[in-house]
């Protein structure tokens, strides 16, 4: 949270190296820390430092060099994604006030589209959709916004498809199922979980049974845990809502997205860390025969 980048090793934790993105890069960090998360790629690692041409910065995982920088844009709360158009690699970071693709292997800024909130918390992960439709959203009286990006032969391009103020991302986030948005929307008070139409913005329905919710899709269900710690196995489509199962676990506050790791489940709120096993029950033995002969 206050900038400082580290590197350990994985079966030892012995520090490898370590870089400060304030005292070190210059970033614009926040009133209240860094809360981006690094991303690695290809034997880089980058990361949303902030400031004139430093937004993004990429460093060599093996020893923290600096490879490349680019983008003149403040840091956000938010974290960048990769995605792929035209064929191509391309970083997509949601930034103080607007969200922006970059070149993952030069920093070269490629696009951007203005995306201003309060105090340039544009903090939910933006979410990319494999029929170039890309969703980002934020709270504080704001909303949410369809680009559709292109590759022509200029370059990349964004364009506002749709926008809307009835779906708010706070500091949860959203997944995509086909043509449908799930997410949890509101600000400080009452966020329920809203479906909606990826291609036009439009709200779908809402789901009230909920506190406000983190997600994971898996498979065709939607794994959920709200900030009460309930968590529930679901499913969603552009008709509706079905919870299959809920069990409560952990208590307040519970905002982490769950980790599914083969059929283990990972949960956590702020004090708590909990691995559940989703495989199979075993099946009960087989009843013998008439006889007692099996």
């Amino acid at each position: 949270a206050t900038g400082l980048l580290y590197a350990l090793d994985a079966a030892s934790g012995e520090l490898l190296w370590r870089r400060d993105l304030v005292g070190e890069l210059g970033g614009t960090v926040r009133r209240n820390g860094y809360s981006s998360s690094p991303l690695a790629f290809g034997d880089a690692v980058i990361v949303q430092v902030g400031g004139e041409g430093r937004a993004v910065v990429a460093l060599r995982q093996s020893d923290g060099a600096e490879l490349w920088r680019g983008g003149d844009f403040d840091n956000s709360t938010s974290s960048p994604i990769l995605i792929e158009l035209a064929g191509r690699p391309q970083l997509v970071a949601f930034l103080y006030d607007a969200v922006a693709g970059f070149d993952p292997t030069s920093g070269e800024l490629l696009w951007s589209h203005p995306h201003e909130t309060p105090f340039g918390l544009n903090t939910s992960t933006p979410v990319w959709g494999e029929d170039g439709l890309l969703f980002v959203s934020s709270a504080y009286g704001r909303g949410s916004r369809g680009l559709r990006l292109r590759s022509g032969a200029g370059g990349p391009t964004a364009e506002e498809v749709w926008f809307t103020t009835r779906m708010r991302l706070h500091f949860g986030n959203a997944v995509r199922l086909g043509d449908l948005i799930v997410g949890s929307s509101g600000d400080f008070g009452p966020a329920p979980l809203t479906g909606l139409d990826a291609t036009t913005g439009r709200v779908l329905w809402r789901e009230r049974s909920l506190a406000r919710t983190s997600l994971l899709a898996a498979g065709e269900r939607l794994i959920l845990l709200d900030e009460d710690g309930q968590l529930a196995l679901a499913s969603a489509s552009p008709e509706g809502f079905e919870i299959h199962a809920r069990a409560d676990l952990l208590g307040f506050p519970a905002r982490t997205v769950p980790t599914l790791a083969g059929t283990t489940l990972y949960l956590r709120n702020r004090q708590e860390l909990v691995a559940l096993a989703l495989g199979a029950a075993a099946a009960p033995p087989a009843a013998p025969p008439a006889g007692g002969r099996r």
